[in-house]
């Protein structure tokens, strides 16, 4: 489809989170669940690239699980591209406002690797922050992998990644990436949906930000992310 701010070149973020809010409420009464946030544009590179200066989020729905080695059919993406990133799964619930990062790291049972697939409605992702919030954060799919690994054991902020494409060097990064520590994107996250009151709920999954860019991936490609200390995740095509 075209670009929903070229069809209303008024809309507005918190109008688009309404629209992003309406078609997962559709979704959730034909049976699925949610299952957890996804938390996007964490970098700087990308809030410049889109005139931001702030993250957007999107929910992750339980049929967007891909097994750690899983395949993903092209024939049920569009144009989806690849992130690493570090995912946060929580053992008490988060809500704002004023949730820190120590907050974060105080709810968080344990962080796991994981690869998000993103994906865009949106024709050659010619988006705008308001079109991507409303196609909800333009998520497509995700994966888990790598070893569940207590906050304690880790400095979330010096993890580096090692992002592979059919066995090829593509991508490194650093959990600073994100906002500077994942926690922080956690927290931001947890404060932006105080705005329409929603929690963040024990036992979800958070993925909190790609530490590098994004990868386009097409049919026969296989990607695998390695961080250090946590472990690796991968998903083919």
């Amino acid at each position: 489809m075209e670009p929903l701010t070229t069809v209303d070149a008024e809309l507005t973020v918190k109008e688009a989170y309404y629209i992003q809010l309406e078609n997962i409420q559709k979704k959730v009464e034909q049976g699925q669940k949610i299952v957890g946030k996804k938390i996007g544009l964490t970098s700087l590179a990308m809030q410049n690239l889109l005139g931001v200066d702030e993250p957007d989020y999107g929910h992750l729905l339980d049929r967007m699980v891909v097994e750690n080695g899983g395949h993903i059919s092209i024939e049920q993406v569009l144009q989806p591209k690849v992130e690493a990133e570090i995912a946060f799964i929580l053992k008490s619930d988060l809500k704002g406002p004023n949730v820190t990062a120590l907050d974060v790291l105080q709810a968080t049972e344990y962080v796991v690797p994981a690869l998000e697939i993103v994906d865009s409605r949106v024709r050659d992702w010619k988006i705008k922050l308001p079109d991507t919030i409303a196609d909800n954060a333009s998520s497509g799919f995700y994966v888990l992998g790598g070893k569940p690994t207590r906050i304690e054991e880790i400095d979330l902020e010096l993890i580096g990644m090692v992002l592979t494409k059919n066995g090829e060097l593509v991508n490194t990064g650093v959990g600073a990436a994100a906002l500077g520590n994942p926690a922080t994107c956690v927290a931001w996250l947890a404060n932006k949906l105080a705005e329409f009151d929603i929690p963040l709920r024990a036992g979800e999954v958070i993925l909190s930000g790609a530490l590098s860019a994004a990868e386009a991936a097409r049919a026969g490609d296989s990607f695998t992310a390695r961080f250090a200390h946590i472990g690796q995740v991968s998903v083919h095509f």
